[in-house]
């Protein structure tokens, strides 16, 4: 592609994304069936609460007039399952926002926030703290989980540095740390961990949001708001990205400089947010493309599209996990991937020539 098409391609997506008029009510429709969605999820259960019930313990935990509900069932709402709603929004938002940004920056449909071995890395540190006793008991299993995400990622970077740092580099030695990472953590688990153990720490690599609190939530919130302000200010080199490292050069953009920081970043957030969640599956790989399909490829409609769509996805996949096979549990990831392979499934049938209009090339 030489650099005038690039520039013409580019200049195409940019004048679609500002016309496009239904942007706000986009936005205004997400943000209220994100709320709806989150109320709705917290009075699901066997409790028995309602959706005013809900809000009127907001509004007393934020200053106003008595719910007037038991303490038992303001616990159950404030201290169980608000927090438990909110971090499957913002962890659905986060990982949902990653796999955009990283299908665009890598030219890779398949692309997803674990591409780049952060969550392989998360579960061996969770697995070292919990079975190993790394830490001493000093570090949380949340704690142990964000340096093995933070390690892995810099292993894969020096490893993509040594071979060349390409945008294909990059993606292989993603794969390879997700494997040796996944080696190591199965290794672990195998020498040294009991029945119990097993268990415990199966389940939460599977994704878990039901110990959660408001430190996560507050964690990972911010996490996701710095991730979204940085990704929304590269975002017309991400328009760029979409075309080849070379058109986007042409175009003016810094490639290996804005590369690095949006690999940074998406690293970061995935590792905060895979440290308080477990390993959440198809989120960031299938959302995005539904978002595209939405409101096009335009990344300042595209990324607060893909985040609102990720919220609420993992909003009611999370409800479904809780409440479908009640007492018992069903790890969110195993609810994600059992929605997210039909629904992967389906866009490429609707999209017969594949997901190329995601990145372009890639491996």
């Amino acid at each position: 592609m030489t650099a005038s098409s690039g520039a013409a391609a580019l200049s195409a997506v940019v004048r679609a994304g500002r016309t496009g008029r239904g942007a706000a009510v986009y936005g205004v429709v997400g943000l209220a069936l994100l709320a709806l969605s989150i109320a709705a999820a917290i009075s699901i259960g066997q409790a028995g609460i309602g959706v005013l019930d809900v809000w009127r313990v907001v509004v007393e935990r934020l200053g106003g007039a008595e719910s007037g509900l038991s303490p038992i069932r303001e616990g159950i709402v404030w201290e169980l399952r608000l927090p438990r709603a909110l971090l499957a929004a913002v962890c659905g938002a986060g990982l949902a926002l990653c796999g955009a940004v990283l299908q665009s920056l890598l030219r890779n449909p398949l692309a997803d926030p674990f591409v780049l071995g952060v969550s392989s890395g998360a579960s061996t540190g969770a697995v070292c703290v919990v079975v190993l006793g790394v830490g001493g008991g000093a570090l949380s299993l949340s704690a142990g989980a964000f340096a093995g995400a933070v390690l892995s990622f810099g292993l894969v970077l020096l490893l993509a540095h040594t071979s060349g740092g390409t945008t294909d580099r990059v993606l292989l030695s993603g794969i390879a740390g997700m494997q040796f990472f996944s080696a190591l953590t199965s290794l672990v688990v195998f020498l040294s961990a009991d029945a119990n153990q097993t268990k415990a720490v199966l389940f939460w690599l599977l994704g878990s949001l039901g110990s959660v609190g408001w430190t996560e939530v507050a964690l990972c919130s911010a996490a996701l708001g710095a991730a979204l302000a940085v990704c929304l200010a590269r975002a017309g080199a991400l328009d760029a990205f979409a075309f080849g490292p070379e058109a986007a050069a042409a175009l003016g953009v810094s490639v290996q400089r804005v590369r690095m920081a949006l690999l940074l970043v998406t690293a970061l957030v995935t590792a905060a947010l895979v440290s308080a969640s477990g390993a959440i599956g198809f989120v960031g790989l299938v959302l995005p493309h539904a978002a595209r399909a939405v409101v096009g490829p335009g990344h300042r409609r595209l990324l607060p599209a893909t985040a609102l769509l990720g919220a609420v996805f993992l909003v009611w996949a999370d409800t479904a996990a809780r409440t479908l096979l009640a007492p018992r549990e069903l790890p969110v990831g195993v609810a994600t991937a059992l929605v997210g392979v039909p629904g992967f499934v389906v866009l490429l049938h609707r999209r017969r020539g594949g997901l190329a209009g995601a990145g372009g090339g890639g491996v």
